[in-house]
């Protein structure tokens, strides 16, 4: 069996702990020039809660691994494996950065020609 690193034993201690099927979560962990890279598999049914709503579930755990990476001097990042067809959509984004959902948000707004006169 492979050596477990703190990092590593980190990401699945907390993963376990949030998804419905703690059996099917994996990390491996590799090592190139960039740094520690650590992959996360999940089951599909179990990706909405490791991403968490707007990315906030998944911007937490690299923060800590962010934090746990300065004690050694070292890069640690975190990539969650999402298999084809797992279910999970993501926004897509325009070349500009805003989402297709913030964009519609911000065109569903009432155009002032368009805006009839009422008289009281």
């Amino acid at each position: 069996m492979s050596e477990k690193f703190e990092e590593q034993e980190f990401v699945e201690y907390v993963v376990k702990r949030i998804v419905d099927k703690p059996e099917a979560v994996e990390v491996e962990r590799t090592v190139d020039e960039r740094g520690v890279l650590l992959t996360l598999k999940v089951d599909p049914s179990d990706m909405g809660y490791v991403i968490g709503r707007h990315g906030n579930t998944a911007k937490a755990i690299r923060t800590i691994l962010r934090t746990l990476g300065m004690k050694t001097n070292a890069r640690i990042n975190l990539k969650i494996f999402e298999p084809e067809g797992s279910g999970f959509r993501r926004e897509s984004s325009n070349d500009d950065g805003v989402s297709d959902k913030e964009e519609n948000e911000t065109n569903d707004h009432v155009d002032d020609t368009d805006a009839v006169d009422l008289k009281i």
